[in-house]
């Protein structure tokens, strides 16, 4: 079973508030996981940001729909009550709640035009009845997963040696290598064995991590891997990254896991997610504060 949307959820929360008491924002998320047999699976889900379960949001903003047309208000903190309108709406007995149910009441047009909401509120739910949160967070993610490709696309055009210095660059962004200066000194140096280079494993120097660093369009296997990982055993060290544009077959990656050596598989998906992470090759464009309200700045 699928978590319901916030739509889905509003008529349950409203008639669950039709006993006139004001209950809390816990009481109204159980309610929810029985009234649809959420399992705890379900109820552990958490949005793309990780900072709060899915079901979480949408019970939240099915309540704040409801205060928005007026069905609901709130009286105290992360707590909530049925209005007389609310009851009005109840004994009408409507078969379901949704955006456009609601647009009947002018306090929730004005909330839907003040807030200029783009998704449309005349066919049940718009995105697959998620709130803005979600359609926020999945915009995010599409634009992202778009970057990252792009990224790709333009690594490939560049030269082995532009490679090999976006390595660096990125290494030492994640807090390897000490300075850059430093770094630069170690990647496509030694050319020993499957190693293209040696880069501190920390700003002291206290360890050493093998670089190989491949600009490839096919996938590394198995035994690329393992030429690696016998150069590393020739240096007698025991950590390594193996950088490639491209992907790792299910061997190569399956390897790794059965050696003593440490070897980490960066692929091209994951490094241009690094990249986009340490603000390598990217610029700021534009930037979207999502805030909530403090409730213990009001605590009296």
């Amino acid at each position: 079973m699928t978590i319901p949307s916030y739509e889905e959820m509003m008529l349950p929360l409203l008639a669950f508030a039709g006993d006139t008491k004001e209950h809390s924002m816990e009481e109204a998320l159980e309610f929810i996981k029985k009234k649809f047999n959420i399992t705890p699976e379900e109820s552990a889900i958490l949005l793309n940001s990780g900072k709060q379960s899915v079901v979480s949001n949408r019970v939240g903003w099915a309540r704040t729909y409801l205060k928005k047309a007026g069905l609901l208000d709130s009286k105290q903190r992360a707590r909530f009550n049925i209005t007389e309108l609310g009851l009005r709406v109840i004994k009408e007995n409507p078969p379901k709640i949704t955006d456009r149910f609601l647009m009947q009441f002018p306090d929730f047009q004005e909330f839907q035009k003040r807030h200029k909401e783009k998704r449309s509120v005349t066919g049940g739910g718009g995105d697959d009845g998620k709130t803005p949160l979600e359609v926020l967070e999945d915009s995010y993610g599409t634009l992202r997963s778009n970057l990252a490709d792009e990224l790709l696309s333009n690594i490939a055009k560049c030269s082995p040696a532009f490679f090999e210095k976006l390595v660096v660059e990125l290494l030492v962004g994640m807090g390897y290598g000490g300075s850059i200066a430093d770094a630069g000194q170690t990647i496509g140096k030694s050319g020993d064995g499957g190693i293209d280079g040696i880069i501190k494993e920390d700003k002291l120097g206290l360890d050493i991590v093998y670089i190989q660093a491949k600009r490839w369009e096919n996938p590394v296997g198995a035994k690329e891997i393992r030429n690696f990982v016998g150069a590393l055993a020739g240096q007698k060290a025991n950590k390594g990254v193996f950088i490639t544009t491209a992907s790792f077959t299910k061997d190569a990656s399956s390897f790794v896991q059965q050696i003593q050596q440490k070897v980490i598989l960066i692929d091209g998906q994951l490094l241009a997610q690094y990249m986009i992470d340490y603000d390598i090759g990217v610029s700021l464009e534009k930037t979207y504060q999502v805030k909530r309200v403090d409730h213990d700045y009001f605590e009296i």
